[in-house]
């Protein structure tokens, strides 16, 4: 739509927006939010994403400052002035962080968060200190605390008492808190 056709099309509507039809401003609104959109999309390639949110903020601001409008001036400049000052407010705060952030659709398979097992060198290293306990110590704590079984079901499944268990537990979290302060810096 070219702006004239624009124009003249929205300037009835938002005089009569202004004057207290509700439905005259709801018209209003979605034909700017359709040219903003328009407007937008060329000028946001970068920013995909943040369109729909800069549409709702422009349309915003529009309802927000709706007092500031000058009827001897065409709707469309008023519209497009606003929308500007919206856009370069998000060009600013966006360029200042722009290449700490990177789309989600942008990243390979391989990048996205979980793709790889972060879990593996801490298993590895538990798997190490374990490896220093007595086997009742160790089997303990992998029952309750990695496997999370209860007492009960720890000392069931080994064959101990539910106070061997729990007194397994608590000298191989001990012993295993010293080997970790040991190898400390």
């Amino acid at each position: 739509m070219f702006r004239d056709e624009f124009e003249s099309r929205l300037r009835p509507l938002w005089l009569r927006a202004l004057a207290g039809d509700e439905a005259a401003y709801r018209a209003a609104l979605g034909v700017i939010a359709t040219r903003l959109r328009a407007y937008l999309r060329r000028r946001m390639q970068s920013w995909p994403d943040e369109m729909e949110d800069l549409v709702q903020e422009t349309l915003l601001a529009l309802h927000l400052q709706r007092g500031t409008y000058d009827p001897a001036l065409p709707v469309s400049s008023w519209v497009f002035a606003i929308a500007r000052h919206k856009l370069i407010d998000l060009w600013r705060r966006r360029g200042r962080h722009a290449e700490l952030h990177t789309s989600f659709d942008e990243l390979d398979d391989d990048a996205l968060p979980g793709s790889h097992d972060s879990a593996a060198p801490a298993q590895r290293d538990l798997a190490v200190l374990l490896q220093a306990l007595p086997v009742a110590q160790r089997d303990a704590i992998v029952l309750t605390k990695v496997e999370g079984l209860s007492v009960a079901e720890a000392a069931e499944r080994t064959g101990a008492s539910v106070s061997a268990i729990k007194v397994q537990v608590h000298r191989g979290l001990k012993k295993l808190a010293d080997l970790i302060r040991k190898d400390a810096p």
